[in-house]
């Protein structure tokens, strides 16, 4: 069996590792440096590490191993945002019309309207399932899906061809369903971008995006755009990405279980209203989401009714904290009205960790029971 017909579990082991050499590490440790020897006479042109600003090996180690997964070429930045944020910067020009998702991401609404439409960039925002206005004049199309944090999913195949039709560009943000939910680019989308903070490398502990593309002069244009503005990320946070990957398939698995078992006890209680997940058969996002998706994603959605109660819910769970994020090992509660999203005072995002199943679903339970309805006095 090749390399390119492994099952997930054997390609995440194995991702962006170097040929094996008796003594050598699985993975080599960071690399820290910013200057390097240089030679005398040739300068940078004799090897691939001139200075650490464009040049570090664990940091090429990482984006070969993503790469493989979304299956392009791969470039990573210091976060998810400024993946997005410096895509935009680098491909639009003053008077080009992008779509963003109305429901997606919030901070990227926010920097479209404060920055893009400041440069002179038109900005539309357009619902993540549609409908979707004619793409004729747009010069790129932003999607989100599954849409952070509502869930609703974009027919990623269609609206690409669609698209295309127009001579529009499209990016898809694979965030919340990562690479081994989903492969936009095998889809038709151009470019993939994405937080690798969250469940791609799931443990909480780092800041990472990345940008993945087919086309050599999108990424070009885009590693010239990283290198100029200086949005890399150092090499022990390449290193703990690229190490945190291996454990990708395991731990989807394992939140993607949850996530339905959870969903499951949620759908069955009359006190919690507006459940979203895009696995469940009743969900309005499951037709597109179950012929376009490899697995469902650790991440659901309700409404427990008031501020007030959410806070009781957490309070009382014993599995459950409070944290913003999604992703990883642990499971959390987001109540995104407090960041600032177009959500209910009553709306949580549950990312769904990898605790034993039978025990988060028992321990949700006893904490909605112990919340009580909703109300501040109840």
């Amino acid at each position: 069996m090749s390399a390119d017909q492994w099952h997930d579990g054997t390609r995440c082991v194995h991702a962006g590792l170097p040929e094996p050499a008796p003594g050598d590490p699985f993975l080599p440790g960071p690399v820290f440096a910013a200057p390097y020897h240089l030679d005398p006479w040739q300068g940078p042109a004799a090897s691939p590490n001139g200075y650490g600003r464009p040049d570090n090996p664990t940091r090429r180690l990482l984006e070969a191993a993503i790469g493989e997964l979304e299956g392009g070429d791969c470039r990573v930045f210091a976060s998810g945002q400024a993946a997005i944020t410096g895509l935009l910067l680098a491909l639009l020009r003053p008077g080009d019309r992008v779509l963003l998702p109305a429901d997606g991401y919030f901070p990227v609404r926010a920097f479209a309207t404060a920055t893009l439409e400041g440069i002179g960039v038109s900005v539309g925002f357009v619902p993540t399932a549609g409908p979707y206005p004619s793409f004729d004049g747009v010069r790129l199309l932003m999607l989100e899906t599954p849409a952070n944090p509502g869930l609703d999913v974009a027919d990623v195949a269609a609206l690409a061809a669609a698209a295309h039709a127009a001579g529009t560009l499209v990016v898809v943000d694979n965030t919340t369903a990562t690479p081994l939910g989903q492969r936009p680019l095998d889809l038709g989308a151009d470019l993939v971008v994405a937080s690798g903070t969250k469940a791609l490398t799931g443990h909480s502990d780092l800041l990472l995006g990345y940008v993945a593309a087919r086309s050599a002069e999108l990424l070009e244009t885009l590693t010239a755009w990283r290198t100029t503005t200086g949005a890399v990320t150092g090499a022990f946070d390449a290193w703990l990405a690229h190490r945190s990957l291996a454990t990708l398939d395991l731990r989807l698995a394992r939140q993607s279980a949850n996530a339905a078992a959870v969903a499951e006890l949620l759908a069955g209680r009359a006190d919690v209203t507006g459940l979203r997940w895009p696995g469940r058969p009743e969900d309005p996002a499951y037709p597109v989401a179950s012929a376009q998706m490899r697995r469902m994603p650790g991440v659901l959605s309700f409404d427990l009714g008031d501020a007030a109660r959410v806070s009781r819910f957490v309070e009382a769970s014993r599995l459950v904290a409070a944290a913003t994020s999604f992703g990883g090992l642990h499971t959390t509660a987001d109540r995104r009205a407090q960041w600032g999203d177009d959500t209910a005072p009553g709306f949580v995002r549950l990312s769904c960790g990898v605790e034993d199943t039978a025990d988060l679903v028992a321990d949700i339970a006893a904490a909605l029971d112990a919340a009580g309805p909703a109300g501040p006095l109840s």
